[in-house]
């Protein structure tokens, strides 16, 4: 199911949310159309390329699909980029740091002038007659990793920093978090492990709160909206005690 996330009549957001089956990690993928040009970002794997292909057909009907967006290396974000280079004329943007681990995805050689690697300070990239910030999220939870910062929409696709993984069946992912409070059980457990240490996250925080945000949407589950919300989110993990904080010699033992 396609969710139009934002749209002026010429700059339009568009999230894919249920798109996994069969025992996969639940991810959301995202376009974003400027005029008659466009980008995915983490179109996810080869679980998903069918399905949106055919759900954003809609969307991107004679439109130029200019870039496939990854913002680390992950499978569920990145892992159906051959098929991608083999039926557009797209290019690919990724961290410079894993643009050498694309040998390993598509037939070595021989897409080499459509990768893009994104170095570590972030970019800009123009889609259409907008700007897409790419911003560094290095560590959270990838060493070589980015988020997509939407100056239109003032969306902030933040990838897998304010993931829930592990959502209720209840719970419908494509609607935005309404009780922070409540929420915190279906996030804290994967960015105490995943998020590299507080320090981290507090560097994070004090750029992200330099950009205009309306909207946190993650790869995966459930969004921020609001800048109430935004901010609850924000204060959450500036403050979470995470990654190597909790290690201890006991966690390096011996079985």
């Amino acid at each position: 199911m396609a969710q139009k996330l934002y749209d002026n009549g010429t700059h339009q957001c568009i999230g894919f949310y249920d798109l996994i089956s069969d025992g996969g990690v639940q991810a959301n993928q995202f376009l974003l159309i400027d005029s008659n040009h466009s980008a995915f970002i983490d179109p996810g794997g080869l679980i998903v390329y069918k399905d949106l292909l055919m759900c954003s057909a809609q969307f991107l009907a004679n439109k130029k699909l200019d870039y496939i967006i990854g913002s680390h290396q992950d499978p569920d974000a990145l892992s159906s980029v051959e098929k991608w280079l083999v039926e557009t004329d797209c290019k690919i943007v990724l961290p410079t740091l894993w643009k050498r681990f694309m040998s390993h995805s598509v037939t070595p050689g021989q897409f080499n002038q459509r990768i893009i690697g994104i170095p570590d300070q972030g970019m800009n990239l123009k889609i259409g007659k907008a700007i897409l910030k790419i911003i560094p999220a290095h560590f959270l939870h990838s060493e070589g990793n980015f988020q997509c910062y939407d100056p239109v929409s003032k969306i902030l696709f933040s990838g897998d920093m304010g993931a829930s993984l592990f959502l209720r069946y209840s719970e419908r992912v494509d609607q935005p978090v309404e009780d922070f409070d409540n929420h915190i059980p279906n996030m804290e457990s994967f960015h105490r492990r995943c998020m590299a240490c507080n320090k981290i996250c507090r560097y994070w925080v004090n750029m992200v709160r330099g950009l205009d945000i309306e909207w946190i949407i993650p790869q995966h589950g459930r969004s921020f909206k609001g800048k109430i919300m935004v901010e609850r989110f924000l204060k959450w993990i500036e403050e979470l005690q995470c990654g190597s904080d909790l290690v201890s010699q006991k966690t390096y033992s011996l079985p």
